[in-house]
């Protein structure tokens, strides 16, 4: 059975509003958030990649088809490296406000 005669057009179009919405909420609220906030948030953006990640496997491994399969996959590899580019920037970030005694010798 065809997708948009299965009802996949209305979803389709319901997802697509979700998504414009979602950016455009995050992009009011990102550039609203003062500089030294930046580190907390991240670790929650990072939690919240984290939920992504298991949303997306769920999506490509269920039984959709293959363009959600597909979407699945891009959608782990891109909440993948967000995840690991948070954690990067901000262990970088908190190796800033390390004492130097405490600092990582570079070998």
């Amino acid at each position: 059975m065809m997708l948009a005669q299965a009802g996949g057009g209305d979803f389709l179009l319901v997802g697509l509003w979700i998504l414009v919405l979602a950016i455009f909420v995050g992009f009011e609220l990102i550039t609203k958030v003062p500089p030294t906030l930046h580190t907390p948030l991240m670790s929650g953006a990072n939690a919240i990649s984290g939920i992504t990640i298991v949303g997306a496997i769920s999506c490509a491994v269920a039984d959709y088809p293959e363009l959600g399969k597909i979407l699945g996959f891009c959608a782990i590899t891109l909440a993948t490296v967000n995840v690991v580019g948070g954690f990067v920037v901000t262990d970088r970030m908190l190796g800033m406000f390390a004492s130097k005694g405490s600092k990582k010798k570079d070998s």
